[in-house]
């Protein structure tokens, strides 16, 4: 897949305590991205996913984000925002390498692929 990227993503504490991992990843696994890593930390793949993934997850301050983020949906507090997601993918670069080996993450081609990508 051309201009293929990836993003880390943490669901914090706050969000595992409320039941809410289940939710993120049906969100990202509905937006057509492949999951390819997870240890309660996850890192998702798929085209400009750096990008879209940030806008999923809204803004950091709850209060600035839009209904249908996850943020707006599930937060108020900005210490209690649930998610952390790479701002760039140099950024998601680092942090998915702090906390996974190569061999860790998967390459595989979703059956899905070819509705989701020209």
């Amino acid at each position: 897949m051309a201009d293929c990227e990836r993003t880390f993503i943490a669901i914090k504490p706050d969000g595992v305590q409320r039941g809410l991992v289940g939710e993120i990843i049906k969100r990202f696994e509905q937006k057509g991205f492949r999951l390819v890593g997870l240890k309660f930390l996850q890192v998702w793949e798929g085209l400009n996913v750096v990008k879209t993934g940030r806008v999923m997850l809204g803004e950091t301050n709850p209060a600035d984000s839009k209904p249908g983020t996850i943020r707006g949906d599930f937060c108020i507090q900005v210490g209690r925002n649930i998610i952390h997601g790479s701002d760039s993918v140099g950024s998601a670069e680092k942090e998915i390498g702090l906390w996974f080996q190569p061999e860790e993450l998967v390459d595989y081609k979703s059956c899905a692929q070819n509705w989701i990508y020209e």
